[in-house]
């Protein structure tokens, strides 16, 4: 089972709007991001995001790319402060491979505690738009199988 946790791309700031919707260069970064995942073959059969307009609006992007059948829908336990420990639960039961797509602090948190059993340190450093692949291996470990920042990527 493969675990991908995203960083919502970069969004309007607060003061320009309540909102927060992607800037255009943040719905780029993600498009951009999930047609090279895509080309690669990486496919989720579920997208789940925050519910807040810039992860639902990178769920959709990423979701058109990596898995075409499915709707994103909203789930409760992703907001910035929530305690990761109810989410990571919840994740534990999966059977399938999944894309949530989050905030930060959460999705840091989230990573290391699935990986470390830690919240703290962070193991990981999300920018907007990030995106890390963990795998359960046979005896249910998480473990890091890559991770990817826009920036990292070639333009289109």
């Amino acid at each position: 089972m493969k675990l991908l946790l995203q960083q919502h791309g970069e969004a309007q700031p607060a003061s320009q709007s309540a909102e927060r919707e992607l800037t255009p260069h943040g719905a780029a970064d993600v498009a951009n991001l999930a047609r090279v995942l895509g080309a690669a073959g990486v496919r989720v059969s579920q997208v789940l995001h925050s519910g807040k307009t810039r992860a639902r609006q990178t769920a959709e992007i990423m979701g058109r790319a990596l898995a075409p059948e499915a709707v994103p829908r909203s789930v409760s336990g992703l907001a910035p402060n929530d305690p990761v420990e109810p989410i990571a639960a919840t994740f534990a039961e999966l059977d399938c491979d999944t894309l949530v797509v989050g905030h930060l602090p959460f999705m840091g948190r989230l990573a290391s505690f699935l990986v470390s059993g830690r919240t703290e340190p962070a193991l990981m450093q999300f920018l907007p738009g990030s995106i890390i692949c963990l795998v359960r291996d046979d005896s249910g470990q998480l473990t890091i199988a890559w991770m990817l920042r826009p920036e990292l990527l070639p333009l289109p």
